[in-house]
């Protein structure tokens, strides 16, 4: 179920001997090996960030642009339906206004989740099709390395689409019809950081745009940089769940985003902060993964994701407020709908995963799409198996799903192989090593699983433990104190590829007190050695059940390091998972 971390010991001896905690040169030494500079985690700097030229494309990209905003053309901004994309909308749309075009010549296309499906769709085209705003100039962000189809249906009708993606593209490359492909990811791309979001994408071709123009004079030399634009890429790249590890891009925005959101320039970081935190220090990528992500997403996964975009740019707190409350609504919705799938999905899950499967797919036909992602994280955390969730597709006999995988596991790579064994099976699908969208054949989703698990079988022959948990290992009683904890700070942000620390340890609990409106966290005092600390665990029982733990107990548990600034700052623990221990302890 949990297992302790790797540690690189030359890592660990490096970050020891340039002074670092033996628990922060652990953290560190299980995260990344030699060959990452140490200092891309302690010291990440913008001014080491490569030019965009070395993008390919990137020189027809910025000629199509230029001609459009010289010919004052019509230009339609795409971007996909969650944060990453919202976050490029948002920074798109500055840039452009920045650069002299009008709003009036901006329009905005976001697909409708649940009625139009992902990417560059064949519902949605239709709509730009139809639309009285059709624009001459079409550059999508976050979506478009899989869409050749739709974009040559744009290009016949007179629409140009400059693609601005970081997706895995297809074998066949990229699509053809697109005007010009900005991806990292392509295989003839010489960009070096393969790991950026789709949002950073955005960013660095709107900075080429800005030089670009300068150097012909279309704008003064003194038009502001976008280095303003960071606090949206900091959330875009947060919420997409892409590499904090060795990428120095992605560490080096973050740091520099969080900054500028905490000064709450924005109203709708104004409005967020006075909401969801109570000190600065509460400004972290935690709060970005875990509070406004989520409130972003939500609005996608519930009704048409427009109303996130217009959260992000509303220019009054009157106006980020409303919005904030909508998103805040979708996400009680979202929240509610997800618990009743998980209870679905996850008693399926655990039968499969008792059958020795490698994978878990699980079916639900009564399920919401919106929360395909979010329900198939929780089965991979219950089974330790990549794990896909699929519900009623928008076509007859078709199934939608999302795919979220395990650490060493790449999801894309699995579902490349199914595509190639079973091509009849998958209708459409794309993303990247840890998550995945598809489409698929409603009664071939027997052959579908068999073919994943083939599929697993030939790439990873030594299967990979189902480990829920990976820790960094027990603590000592002079690591719960406030200054060793918020040493950790030194080597935030924290995110998928450089995970925030988790802990193991067995803890006397000294209190147990059930809090939550549905009565199904707990509140805990708990002693280890000589250290008393306070501990919350969400969602430790089902509503009306006895507590999991009470005082006497000793209870087993991984959870991560906390401060609480409730009542001044105090270290606290947010238990993970947790097991009352009925045999072999005694009390001292």
């Amino acid at each position: 179920m949990r297992t302790s971390r790797a540690l690189d010991p030359a890592v660990f001896a490096e970050a020891r001997a340039r002074g670092l905690s033996p628990m922060m040169a652990r953290v560190i030494a299980g995260r990344i090996g030699a060959e990452t500079d140490l200092d891309v985690l302690l010291e990440p700097r913008l001014s080491n960030i490569p030019p965009p030229n070395v993008l390919a494309d990137i020189e027809p990209a910025l000629a199509r642009l230029v001609q459009a905003i010289t010919n004052r053309e019509p230009i339609g901004i795409l971007t996909d339906y969650d944060a990453d994309g919202l976050t490029s909308h948002a920074v798109l749309n500055h840039a452009l206004v920045r650069f002299g075009v009008s709003a009036e010549q901006i329009s905005h296309w976001i697909g409708h989740r649940l009625e139009e499906g992902y990417g560059i769709s064949p519902l949605l085209v239709d709509r730009i099709l139809e639309s009285t705003t059709r624009p001459t100039l079409l550059i999508s962000a976050d979506c478009g390395s899989s869409d050749e189809a739709q974009i040559a249906r744009l290009k016949a009708e007179g629409i140009d689409v400059v693609v601005t993606d970081h997706h895995r593209v297809a074998d066949t490359g990229p699509p053809a019809s697109a005007f010009a492909v900005v991806n990292p990811n392509r295989a003839d791309c010489a960009y070096p950081d393969k790991a950026i979001a789709g949002c950073m994408v955005s960013w660095l071709v709107m900075s080429a745009l800005r030089g670009r123009l300068v150097e012909a004079k279309l704008i003064a030399s003194d038009t502001a940089k976008l280095g303003d634009l960071l606090d949206y890429v900091a959330l875009g790249t947060v919420a997409d769940c892409v590499s904090l590890g060795a990428s120095e891009i992605n560490r080096a925005v973050v740091r520099a985003g969080l900054k500028y959101i905490a000064q709450a320039a924005r109203p709708c970081w104004a409005v967020a902060l006075q909401k969801l935190t109570r000190s600065e220090r509460d400004v972290s990528a935690s709060l970005l993964a875990f509070q406004i992500a989520p409130r972003l997403n939500a609005r996608g996964r519930i009704d048409h994701s427009m109303r996130g975009f217009e959260f992000l740019v509303a220019e009054t707190t009157d106006a980020a407020s409303a919005a904030y409350a909508d998103l805040d609504r979708d996400n009680f919705t979202r929240r509610q709908i997800e618990k009743q799938m998980v209870e679905h999905a996850k008693p399926l899950a655990e039968r499969q995963a008792l059958r020795h499967t490698k994978t878990v797919v699980v079916a639900i036909e009564d399920g919401h799409a919106g929360v395909q992602g979010i329900v198939a994280s929780r089965l991979v955390e219950a089974t330790g198996r990549p794990a896909i969730v699929l519900t009623p597709g928008l076509h007859e006999n078709t199934l939608t799903g999302s795919m979220r995988s395990i650490p060493g596991v790449d999801a894309k790579a699995l579902l490349d192989a199914v595509a190639v064994a079973t091509p009849e099976v998958l209708i459409r699908y794309g993303g990247h090593v840890g998550a995945c969208g598809m489409t698929i054949v409603r009664d071939q989703l027997k052959t579908f699983h068999a073919g994943l698990e083939t599929a697993f079988e030939s790439q990873y022959p030594e299967s990979p433990a189902h480990v829920r948990y990976l820790t960094d290992g027990t603590l000592l009683a002079e690591d719960f104190q406030l200054d060793r904890v918020e040493a950790l700070d030194c080597i935030a942000p924290f995110g998928r590829g450089f995970e925030e620390p988790l802990f193991e340890g067995v803890f006397e609990v000294i209190r147990a007190t059930v809090i939550g409106g549905d009565g199904t966290h707990l509140r805990l005092r708990l002693k280890t050695e000589q250290a008393e600390v306070d501990a919350v665990w969400f969602g430790s029982q089902p509503s009306g059940q006895p507590a999991a733990a009470m005082a006497g107990d000793w209870l087993d548990c991984v959870y991560h390091l906390t401060i609480n600034t409730y009542r001044g700052l105090e270290v606290s623990l947010t238990i993970r998972h947790g097991e009352v221990i009925t045999e072999g302890m005694q009390h001292v």
